[in-house]
């Protein structure tokens, strides 16, 4: 498959996801072939029906090109044809945030080991340093209930998740949806390097808390979810542009 075989702004959604996939393996967040990021075609692809593109099952992170994500409907259906097959895990979370949220355009999902070890804690993130006072009141907390390949957990998911865009998934991940791939993206990475610095100072002693008026603050002028300065469209070619000397070949 090529280019010519797909609508313009399908290719435009797959390329960006392509990329997203590669640089996430460039962080150190890919977890060998599982885990997701998933996009939902717009209007203009799909038209009223629920479509969105999910990496291809069995290949690394660094692997996947904009020619080679696969196209599905919210019951893991392949609508285009794919050489691959899709994680039954993938649609069953993804699937049902994309399906019951009108805003959920893109959803990122990781196992990297600090988000993990933030996911085991009982009191789960520490509002105690820079990245976590960004996110005041913006962190949804879900319970364990085994591999996420069950469709009947979906709404126990999707209450738990209410309006927040960042989730914790108790003893499993972290969990990331937006409107925007880039945006989606900067608050997940805020999320991950709170995680990294809670695990780290928890070893150095007791924590400064900070006091939920100056989250309150801090969460407000945060620029990198500020549309004045690129909603984490900056970041993300920032990202790109390291991407492309790194692993390029990603739009193909």
């Amino acid at each position: 498959m090529a280019q010519a075989d797909f609508h313009p702004d399908e290719w435009k959604a797959r390329v960006e996801l392509a990329a997203c996939y590669r640089i996430f393996a460039m962080l150190g967040w890919a977890e060998m072939i599982y885990n997701h990021i998933t996009v939902r075609l717009p209007h203009s692809v799909a038209g009223d029906a629920k479509q969105f593109l999910i990496n291809p099952f069995g290949l690394h992170y660094s692997e996947v090109t904009a020619s080679n994500l696969v196209k599905i409907d919210t019951t893991g259906n392949i609508l285009h044809p794919s050489d691959y097959p899709v994680n039954p895990a993938g649609f069953t979370v993804h699937a049902a945030i994309h399906n019951a949220l009108p805003a959920a355009h893109c959803v990122m999902h990781t196992h990297t080991t600090t988000g993990s070890a933030v996911a085991c804690t009982a009191t789960g993130l520490a509002q105690n340093n820079f990245y976590s006072a960004q996110l005041h009141n913006q962190v949804a907390y879900h319970d364990f209930e085994g591999i996420t390949v069950h469709a009947d957990e979906a709404p126990r998911l999707l209450k738990a998740i209410g309006d927040k865009p960042l989730v914790i998934l108790r003893n499993h991940g972290l969990l990331a949806w937006g409107a925007a791939l880039p945006m989606t993206f900067v608050r997940l990475w805020t999320l991950q390097r709170a995680c990294d610095v809670q695990c780290m100072q928890a070893s150095l002693g007791p924590a400064i808390a900070v006091p939920d008026h100056v989250a309150e603050r801090a969460s407000r002028d945060t620029l990198q979810f500020d549309a004045r300065f690129g909603a984490g469209q900056d970041v993300l070619d920032a990202m790109r542009r390291l991407l492309d000397k790194a692993n390029p070949g990603y739009a193909i």
